[in-house]
């Protein structure tokens, strides 16, 4: 199996990662979106990733966009600077293929380099797959808001993992 390529994402990704999340918006209920990202949406998110503290990557396999995953600052009040959320996506056929690995080895290896010093993701029930990823990479659970998103019809929990950085 051909290994991953990471890298920063950048502006032109727009439509490959949107290609991604807005099948998980049409689909799914891991993200809580009910409404599919724009390409401009989606280009102008990318461009607030300027790097240190936060990033978005991507992951390509046979020069496809494969995955992407980004850290941002997990609550806008100053006191929350040294805390930050994950989130990890990859394109439904590329699960299992070590995508989500490396996207999170990469994302680590830069957050590593900050002052960031707690790491949180937050999780829609059920999701085995990203809640085994999340615990492979040290994240701990820390609790559960019960029915807090509605979607299709039905009320869905999310679970809190915490990651100690520092």
């Amino acid at each position: 199996m051909p290994c991953p390529v990471v890298r920063a994402a950048a502006v032109a990704d727009a439509a490959a990662i949107n290609r991604i999340y807005n099948h998980y918006v049409h689909h799914t209920a891991v993200t809580f979106d009910i409404e599919p990202w724009s390409t401009p949406r989606r280009r102008a998110w990318i461009a607030q990733f300027t790097g240190n503290p936060h990033h978005a990557l991507v992951a390509e396999l046979d020069g496809a966009v494969a995955g992407f995953a980004f850290n941002h600052r997990f609550r806008d009040k100053a006191a929350y600077r040294h805390s930050t959320e994950t989130t990890i996506y990859t394109a439904p056929e590329n699960q299992a293929r070590g995508i989500g690995t490396a996207l999170y080895e990469n994302l680590f290896e830069r957050i590593e380099k900050t002052e960031l010093h707690r790491a949180y993701a937050v999780i829609a029930l059920p999701n085995p797959r990203s809640i085994a990823l999340h615990r492979r990479f040290g994240f701990t659970r820390i609790g559960t808001l019960h029915q807090v998103g509605h979607k299709f019809g039905r009320y869905i929990d999310v679970a809190w993992f915490e990651k100690a950085l520092r």
